[in-house]
């Protein structure tokens, strides 16, 4: 999966745009529920040491929030890292590349949504 098509789905699917709201790093979309504000995925272009890969070049990432008893064995999933940036109690960092797990992504970005909506 490529950044354009992870933003492209979660514009379709979630039907909510991408916000940029750092000058400093303009390429990061946020994407957020409309009726809370709440972020439910951030797209970031990090340098690898950031989520503790070797190397010097940038990676594509998303945060999402995760039931926090998910968390341990998806860590063990390659591509999925301790939150860049955030709680990393809560959060994973999903690297974006060729080899992501679609299936798994959509899955995750749906708990991450869900987690994040606004409570009835």
């Amino acid at each position: 999966m490529k950044r354009r098509e992870l933003d492209k789905y979660i514009t379709d699917f979630y039907g909510v745009l991408p916000e940029y709201p750092w000058i400093k790093h303009a390429n990061y979309a946020v994407y957020r529920h409309k009726n809370n504000n709440k972020w439910f995925a951030v797209i970031m272009d990090i340098p690898c040491g950031k989520i503790g890969l070797t190397g010097g070049e940038l990676v594509c990432i998303v945060n999402l929030k995760c039931d926090p008893i998910l968390i341990g064995s998806l860590l063990k999933d390659e591509g999925i890292y301790p939150a860049y940036h955030m709680n990393k109690s809560y959060w994973i960092s999903v690297k974006i590349d060729e080899k992501t797990d679609v299936e798994k992504l959509k899955w995750l970005l749906d708990i991450s949504f869900g987690l994040t909506q606004k409570k009835k």
